[in-house]
């Protein structure tokens, strides 16, 4: 059988950018059971309502719903259970001070597979109020509507 390579991507939290302020990223591996690596290659899993929490010097991602595999049998894992992430100790540590300051939280942004290797990228980020996303709704339709205007003009 031959390695995947690539980025395959499972699934991503699109909304966490608009209710989001982005302040870092991370790439962590992610610890699963052999029925979770099948539910994930079936192209299943919801990062909706995940984030990661940091406990005892080791990361956690909490809340992400991978459903059970549909061939699996009674050794199946229980869809929302806790998860260990892979990061470096150096990494744990600047986050979990991060984390203590008000108003940020650290969100998973993508599940994918890399060379075959199930990883997760997770954000530091600070919430953003509602006026700030309908700032963000404006200037992305202002963008969209210079573009679709100079798109017009070349055409002419």
């Amino acid at each position: 059988m031959a390695k995947d390579t690539g980025r395959k991507i499972v699934a991503s939290n699109r909304k966490a950018r608009h209710d989001y302020v982005i302040e870092d990223v991370f790439e962590a591996g992610i610890v699963l059971s052999g029925t979770e690596v099948k539910a994930l290659r079936a192209g299943r899993a919801s990062l909706v309502d995940g984030y990661v929490g940091i406990d005892g010097g080791e990361a956690w991602l909490e809340n992400v719903h991978i459903p059970e595999y549909t061939e699996g049998t009674w050794n199946n894992h229980a869809p929302r259970r806790r998860r260990k992430l892979l990061l470096h100790r150096d990494e744990i540590h600047r986050l979990e001070i991060k984390t203590r300051e008000k108003g940020h939280t650290i969100i998973p942004l993508a599940l994918y597979f890399l060379d075959g290797r199930a990883k997760v990228e997770i954000a530091l980020a600070r919430g953003k109020r509602e006026y700030d996303k309908r700032q963000t709704l404006r200037e992305q339709q202002d963008n969209r509507e210079a573009q679709r205007a100079m798109r017009q003009r070349q055409h002419r």
